[in-house]
Order: structure tokens, then sequence, then C-alpha cells
């Protein structure tokens, strides 16, 4: 199969801005990164965010837009829409135009236990402005087949993972480790289909917690946690809950964990704490794979928090695993999601799956998203 020209667009379950990234890619093991950009988003639309959520508690079905939230998706599509613009007026350089889109919209409302997921997104507008074809919604058919539909990466990651230098893609069984709002892992053994599922609270809880206890949308760098300490009966009361016991495939909403474990703790130790929840909750995921991985390569925001790294090697190093981040393997660790998405949109161009029985539980592999042109 011919490798095309694709962009990938996240917003993702942190709601700090637009993620692009530009990838060359034939859909299956020929992987080519491209170009990348952000776009943050103000703070003023980040609450506007935030609040969303809480509306989109009383959807029932996924076409529903109640309140302000038919208004809210136009205005995200048209933040895409001038994310690309400007990105593509930017330096592309020999990249040119790419020849499809990949869309992720902006989840609101993620219940896999109903069958229910909702990004915000229009497609169709984003085609149309764009004059460049665009897949969108590639969760719902996942979900129509019985999965969980999330996590969604994990197609790319088995990609990636026989791209990687030498030193690394021999050393199988390995995981990526996608922390964002949400963490979740993607299992890449030596042969077979890749094994992944959501993790627990990545930066979510802590972006969460910095904001109401701090007045600051998040911990940079991990400087609020580096002067706090874990208070471990709060982790243990995270921990105890019935989510980590199960294996995969499982997913979950930004708003299944709350800060309420964490209530009556100082600011920096509250971040401190919760970061320690991220990397342990991580960590736990080695109880539903079938080997203890040789290598964890960490992608997305929570790489920059030390805290988060810091307690995975410490854990891993139990089993004798080594813990990287993205750019140790040659790799963009901002861009590795929105990647994704150009990745996804070629597979389902060309009918290929995107999700598996052992990534979301879906009955049988299958393909997704909805294709529109300009």
């Amino acid at each position: 199969m011919s490798a095309i020209c694709a962009i990938g667009l996240m917003s993702g379950t942190s709601m700090d801005g637009i993620d692009i990234a530009m990838l060359r890619t034939d859909g299956v093991n020929s992987v080519e990164s491209g170009p990348s950009f952000f776009v943050p988003y103000d703070a003023t639309f980040r609450r506007r965010l935030e609040a969303s959520l809480e509306t989109a508690k009383g959807i029932d079905r996924r076409e529903e837009r109640p309140g302000d939230l038919a208004e809210l998706e136009r205005e995200i599509t048209l933040r895409h829409v001038r994310a690309v613009e400007a990105f593509l007026g930017s330096d592309p350089g020999r990249w040119g135009k790419p020849e499809i889109v990949g869309f992720h919209g902006q989840t609101v409302l993620h219940r896999p236990h109903l069958g229910l997921t909702v990004q915000l997104g229009d497609g169709e507008l984003l085609a149309k402005e764009l004059g460049i074809p665009v897949v969108y919604d590639m969760r719902a058919n996942d979900m129509l087949h019985g999965g969980q539909g999330a996590p969604l990466v994990p197609a790319y990651h088995s990609a990636l993972a026989g791209s990687l230098p030498e030193r690394f893609s021999r050393r199988h069984p390995m995981v990526f480790v996608n922390v964002g709002g949400i963490s979740n892992i993607t299992y890449v053994p030596a042969s077979g289909d890749p094994i992944a599922f959501d993790t627990g609270p990545g930066n979510t809880l802590i972006d969460q917690w910095v904001s109401r206890e701090g007045g600051v949308p998040y911990d940079s760098g991990g400087t609020i946690a580096s002067e706090g300490g874990i208070v471990a009966k709060v982790v243990a009361s995270y921990m105890a809950a019935p989510f980590f016991a199960r294996g995969g495939p499982k997913s979950l909403d930004r708003n299944d964990f709350t800060l309420e474990p964490a209530a009556g703790l100082e600011l920096s130790d509250g971040a401190r704490t919760l970061a320690a929840v991220s990397a342990e909750a991580i960590l736990k995921a080695v109880e539903h794979v079938p080997e203890a991985p040789k290598l964890w390569i960490v992608c997305g925001g929570g790489r920059k928090n030390p805290h988060i790294v810091g307690d995975l090697r410490n854990g891993a190093e139990k089993t004798g695993a080594e813990v990287i981040v993205a750019e140790d393997a040659g790799l963009d660790g901002d861009a590795t999601e929105a990647e994704a998405w150009a990745f996804l949109a070629v597979r389902s161009m060309k009918g290929l799956p995107l999700t598996f029985p052992t990534t979301t539980g879906c009955r049988e592999a299958v393909s997704g998203g909805v294709l529109v042109k300009p």
C-alpha cells in the first residue's frame, strides 16, 4: 500500500489545546513523522470546555447537544480550522498539503457501559472550511461492535514499535504509556495483536487539584509537587477503587475519579500524592498483561512531570524493566497522539481495523470513522 500524507488533530482530556501532527504512512507499518504544532486554549475557553462536562451528563443519545453544546461544537470546529490553517501557513516544508485529516474532537462524555461516547466536533464543517477530506467519529463503530470505544491509539503504537532504534525495537514485550488527562497503555508483544486499556487518572486530577487549590491550570514540570510529599493513605484510597482490579479492556471518563480522597491536603502534598497515584495506576497494569514488560515508553504531557516518571522508574526497576520517555527513542512525545489520529484516518480510508478485541473488547477487529469530503 502506498503511503499518503495525513494530518491528525487531537484535543484531549486535559483540555489544554489542539495538537496537530503530520504523518506520511500507509496505515500499516510505514510511518514517517513530520512537523507538529500546538495551539493552546485560552483560559476562558478552557473553562467553557470544563463546564460542558456537566451539561453533557444529561445526554442519552450521541446526537444530542443540550444547552450550549451545539454552539460550543461549532466553535471547537472553527478553532481547529484556524489551527490547521496556521499550521499549514507556518512551514510544513516538503510535506505539502495533506490528503486526509483525522479529527478527534473534544470528548465530553464517555460511558462505555452504556455504549455511549460523545465527541464535540463537526467533521463536515471542518472538511468544508479546509477543503480537505476528513475522517471523524472514529470511536462509535467500535462501540456498536461491543467495544469500549477506547483506547484507539494502540494500532499506531504497534506500528511505532517496529520503527524504533534497534536497541529498543527488540525489547518485547514493550509498553507504550500515554499520560494525558487519562492514562492508557499499549502492550506490544513480539507477535500478535496489542493489548490495551485505560489505566487510571493521568494528569487530570493533578490539573484539577492545582487549579482549585493554587489557581494555576497545571503543575508545570512538577514544581508544586517538588515541595510536597506522598500521603500514602490517600494513594491507597484511590487504588482501592474496583477499576484497578479489573482486567482490560476498560476505559474511563474524565469524571470517573474525583478529588474527594485528597480533600484537606496541603497544595504541594496533594500535587505530589496525585502524581504518585498516576504512576501507581500505570504500574498496576502489569497485573493484567501476560508478561511483565521489558521496556516502558512514556508519551503525552505527563512525561514532563518528573515525579510521575520517577515513580514509574522506581516501580519498573523491581521487575528489571527500563522506563524511557518518548524522546529517548527518537519520538516526539507531544505529537504521538495527534500522529495516531492521522494514522487511524488512513486506516479508516482503507477499511483497515482501528480496534481489536484485545484493545477495546470489540467482538471482532473493526474499522470505523466517517469520511466526509469538502
